[in-house]
């Protein structure tokens, strides 16, 4: 197979350089020296803020100092997942990327172009004085996949274009101009650890090998979440054969769709070789269930040393109960378009130490109404179930402006370059515009990119010819705002 061209050349040189720089979110240091570095060398006015924001001003091209201020705009940070059997430190290691027909992806850790590529275009952009724009600056924001902090202790008048241009969408050919508003909702089981009954046998369930993905963007695409999966047979076992909870460490990012999970559980000895028999039989009806979306999917069942403590039994019936019954994907669909409104991810749970279980979940809606009735719905579960439940302040979405001038010009370069209309639509995730919304009223916004499959877990890919295609499409429309 011929290999496929790297175009432009200069941004996947800048995609490379990034991704030697560590960048993990709330750890962006490194990354904030480097992008500082990268703009005071090339004599640019260079700030950054008491959050870690980097601004990087550009002059305008001659003749073109008149136009609007444009703001390109992009996170720093990074999804850190890898697979278990890979040997990765992101604190330290530089992802390692190759190529696979026409898709760049990363040996066994997410890739980065989330959105590191983002990130590439704007140092491109950066480093070329020949192309032909107004006044820009170009934006770095850090921590934006864990909670979008970076954009949230911006400070009003850091930014002062009239324009922004948010480059951190996976879908060529889409333009974003609205996006869903977060919040997470937490629940804790505080118990005293008791010995395991007499006779009892232990057992470590474990399910591996999902799709996963992004709780926001993934969520409608009827992928199987691990943690629920694992709470199915849990609860089953739990009537059954009065299964208890030794240790459960399930899940991992709070926006990412759960890939693995796993859990050490207790039963009467007696019980041990049905339990068998009925993890074999859910593991073939579920994947039946989802023999499109999850063909690697694995179920692994192990004998397992006694454990020294289970989870009191009342306990280890509620937290199980509540599993099974909290609500988890799609809540509602928009009532004007096909686009998801409202849902929920159960991220993760996790016994942080002996005695304290904790589970996380993600609520989004592009309405805060429902927003809030999605985060009550899941508290009242864990209420129901004696937990202790905290629903944090979460961000705001972004609504569509009618008006929007640079939407207006974004859609008519595509159709000029492409000879095709672009799709103008939402988007069911975070974008950092939500916040910069309230923050900068009236900033005229827009957000597209190349297209990314798999974010947010070691699947991440690049569609390689995608790149080409926004790069010609933004300097399009910087030459002509």
């Amino acid at each position: 197979m011929e290999k496929i061209e790297l175009k432009p050349a200069i941004v996947f040189e800048m995609f490379a350089k990034i991704n030697a720089v560590p960048r993990p979110s709330k750890r962006e240091e490194k990354m904030i020296a480097f992008l500082k570095s990268f703009g005071e060398s090339l004599g640019l006015e260079t700030m950054v803020d008491e959050t870690g924001n980097v601004l990087i001003r550009k002059p305008a091209s001659a003749g073109m100092e008149s136009r609007p201020t444009v703001i390109l705009q992009s996170h720093m940070d990074m999804v850190c997942e890898k697979n278990n059997d890979v040997d990765f430190d992101f604190d330290r290691d530089a992802i390692q990327t190759y190529i696979d027909g026409e898709w760049m992806k990363a040996k066994g850790t997410t890739l980065g172009a989330d959105d590191g590529i983002g990130c590439a275009m704007e140092m491109a952009i950066l480093t070329d004085n020949r192309l032909r724009h107004g006044p820009l600056e170009c934006v770095f924001t850090r921590d934006e996949e864990t909670g979008l902090t970076g954009a949230e202790g911006m400070q009003p008048g850091f930014m002062t274009g009239s324009m922004l241009i948010n480059l951190d969408s996976e879908d060529e050919g889409e333009l974003f101009v609205s996006c869903a508003g977060g919040c997470r909702t937490t629940a804790t089981f505080r118990f005293t650890p008791e010995a395991a009954p007499t006779g009892s046998f232990f057992l470590t369930l474990a399910i591996k090998g999902l799709t996963g993905g992004h709780s926001g963007d993934d969520i409608e695409k009827k992928r199987a979440n691990a943690n629920k999966l694992l709470a199915r047979f849990l609860y089953d076992g739990m009537k059954k054969y009065g299964l208890r909870l030794s240790d459960i460490q399930a899940g991992g990012l709070h926006n990412a769709i759960p890939r693995e999970a796993s859990c050490l559980v207790a039963i009467p000895v007696k019980y041990k070789e049905q339990v068998r028999v009925d993890w074999n039989v859910f593991a073939a009806d579920v994947e039946e269930e989802f023999s499109v979306t999850e063909p690697s999917m694995q179920f692994l069942l192990e004998s397992a040393e006694v454990a020294p403590t289970v989870f009191p039994e009342d306990v280890s019936c509620r937290l199980i109960t509540a599993l099974q019954a909290v609500d988890n994907g799609v809540y509602a669909m928009c009532q004007d378009i096909s686009l998801v409104e409202t849902s929920s991810n159960l991220a993760s749970i996790r016994q942080t130490e002996p005695g304290t279980v904790l589970v996380t979940t993600s609520q989004r809606s592009s309405l805060m109404s429902n927003r809030h009735n999605m985060a009550h719905t899941i508290a009242a579960v864990f209420e129901l179930a004696g937990a202790e439940v905290e629903t944090g302040e979460g961000y705001p979405g972004w609504a569509m402006n009618p008006k929007s001038e640079i939407l207006r010009i974004a859609r008519e370069q595509y159709v000029k370059l492409f000879h095709k209309e672009p799709v103008v639509r939402g988007i069911h995730a975070g974008l950092e515009c939500g916040l910069f919304s309230e923050k900068y009223p009236g900033l005229d916004m827009v957000s597209f990119g190349p297209t990314l499959r798999g974010v947010h877990s070691p699947d991440e890919r690049l569609l390689i010819p995608t790149v080409d295609m926004v790069w010609r499409h933004l300097l399009a429309i910087l030459e002509n705002v």
